[in-house]
């Protein structure tokens, strides 16, 4: 085990109390894991403050404390480390604990509003196609090669990060693919690693109830660029106009992706339909499983991300072929009358007007768009009229219903989203607040040929009502309802 000392250099510590050669056997961050030999991290968060509890580590054992603010009474026994940010601290600590695991594979993070989880997910299917052995964090899963381990966070924390990434190094892995949220960022989960390279997709409107401003939610991602080094590359989309304000500061070398001008990395689309996107990708033809126009940038950034990471043009491209999206991403099944059921994640309204106009590509002129959405409870709920009023401009029929209302009342969150329904869409439009009566509702409104839309809970398989998680699946509720109904 680690002595404490070894775990400072890359941290300016305001002062410490006691002994620096103490052994370190494990980091937490939570007073009720703390214990002998534990080093605790009193972190200022959300809801609480880790300072509070800094007594309850002393009384666990905890052989050393980082805080921002020293306790009133110090115990002689117990190593403070008072530094200005406790969670930057804990980020590079816990990088140096874990052996700096980050420097030993390459790290590639993608950050955006949309299209984070598609293009980690094909990057580690790409890079496991190519033989290597690869790691994944994502929002649906985490992955070390093929071993599945469960995600709950968009971005895990520093401790848990690092614990992960050293596990992949210990399993051999050269890569590992992750998302980078904006939440990660700001609260320095990411502080401490090493990455190889950084994608930059998209921004739209999204989480402004944790960042309050849209100019702070910009600031919150460019802070992933910032601290790129000079040996990094940087894959920013040319078609987003923030794309090069991601760059302006970074050491990084900086690339691009565009549909529509003059980039690093170009491509056209030939064809969009149900059944795939035929693609030109810097001059070469290929085809995709993959449909929409959102998801051409998402395989052009994997592209480029994997041509910048050393690995040939031609056989990436007929990889990329037979690659499927991340589970929840536009993903259909087709009744026995063929009408085709799309579940999808999109819960900004970007996303959602993404997967709509999408739709409405490779839709014929009989056939009908039925758009099911809702809002998540105790988030962003500026967007809830916004995406009502999208779901109102690209569908024939509309059902309001919930999402995941967790702490909030399900019909105050549905009353703000009809506020967006102008009145000339008030005759195509339901509002069901059980998620369950509403997709049985749309699959009854169906005829022959017909499309659904779910969005919004994708890859989720609960619902979380007042703080309790039910067993809930889009995608498996669909099916039970077409066998049921015989559509």
């Amino acid at each position: 085990m680690p002595q404490l000392n070894s775990l400072l250099s890359d941290i300016k510590p305001v002062q410490i109390l006691g002994a620096e050669t103490v052994e370190v056997q494990g980091l937490t961050f939570d007073s009720r894991q703390a214990g002998p030999g534990m080093l605790f991290f009193a972190i200022k968060g959300v809801q609480t403050d880790g300072h509070a509890f800094i007594a309850k580590a002393e009384e666990a054992g905890s052989t050393a404390i980082v805080c921002e603010t020293l306790p009133e009474q110090i115990n002689s026994r117990v190593t403070y480390i008072q530094v200005k940010d406790s969670a930057e601290a804990m980020g590079h600590m816990a990088a140096a604990f874990y052996g700096h695991p980050s420097k030993k594979l390459k790290l590639v993070g993608v950050t955006g509003t949309n299209g984070k989880t598609t293009c980690v997910t094909l990057l580690h299917k790409l890079f496991r196609e190519l033989g290597y052995q690869v790691g994944l964090l994502s929002t649906v899963q985490n992955q070390i090669n093929e071993s599945v381990i469960p995600a709950t966070h968009t971005t895990p924390d520093a401790i848990s990060l690092n614990a992960l990434l050293a596990r992949m190094v210990k399993e051999g892995c050269r890569f590992c693919f992750m998302e980078v949220s904006s939440h990660a960022l700001v609260q320095h989960r990411v502080s401490g690693l090493k990455f190889a390279g950084a994608i930059f997709t998209n921004i739209t409107h999204d989480h402004l109830d944790y960042h309050k401003t849209f100019d702070e939610y910009i600031r919150a991602k460019k802070l992933f660029f910032d601290f790129l080094t000079k040996n990094a590359f940087a894959l920013v989309n040319g078609d987003d106009k923030r794309g090069q304000v991601m760059v302006q500061n970074t050491k990084a070398k900086t690339y691009s992706y565009s549909l529509r001008s003059v980039t690093d990395f170009k491509a056209k689309i030939i064809d969009n339909s149900i059944q795939g996107l035929q693609l030109e990708i810097n001059g070469k033809e290929v085809w995709c499983k993959l449909i929409g126009a959102f998801n051409a940038y998402n395989l052009l950034a994997v592209y480029g991300a994997a041509v910048l990471l050393g690995e040939d043009e031609d056989e990436v491209l007929t990889v990329l072929s037979s690659l499927s999206s991340a589970v929840g991403r536009f993903d259909y099944i087709v009744s026995d009358s063929q009408v085709t059921a799309i579940v999808d994640y999109a819960h900004t309204p970007d996303a959602l007007q993404n997967v709509l106009n999408t739709i409405k590509q490779i839709r014929r002129p009989e056939q009908q768009v039925i758009t099911l959405v809702g809002c998540g409870g105790n988030r962003d709920a500026a967007k809830r009229p916004i995406m009502a009023d999208i779901a109102c401009q690209y569908s024939d029929r509309v059902i309001l219903t919930s999402d995941n209302p967790r702490f909030e009342d399900p019909q105050e969150i549905l009353n703000q989203m009809q506020a967006g329904v102008k009145a000339t869409d008030l005759k195509k439009t339901l509002t069901i607040a059980d998620r369950r009566e509403a997709i049985k509702t749309a699959c009854i409104l169906a005829n022959s040929q017909d499309i659904i839309l779910v969005a919004g809970k994708g890859h989720e398989t609960y619902q979380e009502i007042n703080g309790v998680k039910t067993d809930f699946d889009d995608k498996k509720i669909l099916a039970e309802m077409f066998q049921l109904l015989n559509k």
